[in-house]
């Protein structure tokens, strides 16, 4: 009996080979046939998920990233969109709107400034097209656009949706250069200038002194509206603006009062310029040589700085030992009892001897450029011996006697006559307060106090009020009171005495 197997699919009869068993010739069995079904292979999972994930995660970063350093759409700074850009992006493009503004220069009447000149044309047959138009960048305009758009970031960034489309409060500040502008304009626009004129200084020779020609101020632009039109066609967004240009002073690079301080400053040179021992200006210098010294510079602004010439000045370093070198003169003075001075005899003057020279040009020449007029020499000073004579008077009233001190020792004595009974000569310290070589006492009206008069009283000298020593050559009783209180001395003492004693010497009265 024979059994079958199920027959397999067209599919699976095509790929799958019958496997067929055979028996010995001899077998009586009759041939089986089987069928063998194929292995089945497992399939592969793939993950088309996470390959389309990684693409989508990064572009979302990307976004997340961009949002964090991008301004929001719609943001402008200083009429500039900068929705979508960076900051520095941002700051750039203010800058270039700011550079590109173009500027037309009018006149006080509106119409636009020619360049008239600048065409060899006069102003009012120059063409249309020569019109004076400027740019911000012509003009050295800038703008801190790096902090505006900081600003606007800052107030408006992109991953702010809410801050889209929204109106910033980003205020631009625009600045001129005031030097490339008025440079520019003076070029473009030349009838709109008169140049000033600076103060002058020059040395007179008649007079030997330095004299100031007054600066004149010129014509120029005020810049302020320049400035201020940049500002508004920034903010407002547009590229072009007219300006009127409003004539402001042109003030001169050196003032009169900047060149008259430096004259001032020479002058005072002069003046007082000389090389000093201390205080004293030992060798005075002439205006005029001091004036050959010096050397006037121009400075970049038109004011004056000046130099001195050294080897000029080492001419007169030359001479100096004769002018300074000297001996000592030694002195004498008169004091009182306490050794204040009442008078000068002979002066002391301290000897000097001039050191060194060989750096006093050249630290002269740096003085003078510096201002300063004094060099103090280089000297060994020996100081004057001063010899000091104290003097005093005693008048003693019960000898009838004056007494002549110096240095507490009698020199002189001599009678006197003192004040008779009613005007008696009074007692006490005085000093000497006046002195007359030659006087009338008394009234010539004998009928009047003081009842006397004397005319050409000698070497009049009072210390108490109306009392005075003096001369007598009326009567020749000395050493009995015979005055009205004064106290008489005969002429030659008198004389003596007036011309050794001087004002402000001490008169003792005593009995």
């Amino acid at each position: 009996m024979t059994e079958l197997a199920p027959a397999p699919s067209v599919a699976e009869a095509s790929t799958v080979a019958p496997e067929t068993a055979q028996t010995p010739a001899s077998a009586a069995s009759p041939k089986t046939t089987r069928w063998v079904l194929p292995e089945t292979k497992k399939k592969k999972k793939r993950h088309l998920g996470l390959w389309i994930g990684i693409p989508a995660v990064v572009a979302v970063a990307a976004l997340v990233a961009a949002s964090l350093v991008l301004i929001a759409p719609g943001t402008t700074v200083a009429g500039v969109n900068v929705g979508g850009m960076t900051v520095g992006a941002a700051s750039d493009a203010v800058s270039k709107r700011l550079a590109s503004t173009s500027i037309v220069i009018t006149g006080a009447d509106g119409d636009p400034i020619v360049r008239g000149a600048q065409l060899g044309a006069s102003v009012l047959s120059a063409p249309k097209s020569a019109t004076t138009e400027l740019t911000g960048s012509d003009l050295g305009a800038s703008v801190d656009a790096k902090t505006l758009a900081e600003k606007a970031h800052a107030q408006s960034p992109f991953w702010n949706v809410t801050a889209w489309n929204a109106k910033t409060s980003v205020t631009p500040t625009v600045e001129i250069d005031e030097k490339t502008a008025t440079a520019e304009l003076q070029k473009v626009a030349p009838s709109l200038f008169v140049e000033p004129t600076n103060a002058t200084l020059q040395f007179d020779a008649a007079t030997a002194t330095y004299t100031v020609t007054p600066a004149v101020d010129g014509t120029g632009v005020d810049l302020d509206s320049f400035r201020d039109a940049l500002q508004n066609a920034l903010v407002s967004g547009e590229s072009s603006v007219e300006v009127a240009a409003e004539p402001t002073v042109l003030p001169a690079s050196a003032s009169t009062e900047a060149v008259t301080a430096t004259a001032t400053q020479l002058n005072t040179i002069l003046d007082t310029a000389g090389f000093y021992v201390g205080e004293e200006r030992t060798v005075p210098v002439d205006r005029a040589v001091v004036a050959s010294w010096i050397t006037l510079s121009t400075n970049d602004d038109g004011t004056y700085s000046y130099t001195a010439d050294k080897a000029a000045i080492q001419k007169v370093v030359d001479t100096l030992p004769a002018a300074v070198n000297r001996d000592a003169v030694n002195g004498t003075e008169i004091t009182d009892t306490e050794g204040a001075t009442l008078d000068t005899v002979t002066a002391g003057v301290d000897g000097r001897a001039l050191g060194d020279t060989s750096g006093v040009a050249a630290a002269f020449a740096t003085q003078l450029a510096a201002g300063k007029p004094a060099l103090e020499l280089p000297v060994t000073v020996t100081p004057a011996q001063v010899t000091k004579t104290s003097r005093n008077i005693v008048v003693n009233l019960s000898e009838q006697r004056t007494y002549l001190f110096e240095n507490g020792q009698v020199i002189d004595s001599f009678l006197i006559s003192s004040g008779t009974a009613g005007h008696d000569s009074h007692t006490g310290s005085f000093r000497i307060t006046a002195k007359l070589t030659s006087q009338n006492m008394g009234n010539p009206d004998l009928t009047k106090a003081p009842n006397y008069y004397t005319q050409n009283v000698p070497d009049v000298m009072y210390y108490n009020g109306d009392e005075a020593l003096h001369g007598a050559y009326w009567h020749n009783n000395f050493g009995n009171v015979m005055s009205h209180g004064c106290i008489n001395m005969p002429l030659d003492k008198a004389a003596n005495v007036f011309d050794w004693a001087p004002m402000g010497t001490e008169v003792t009265v005593t009995y």
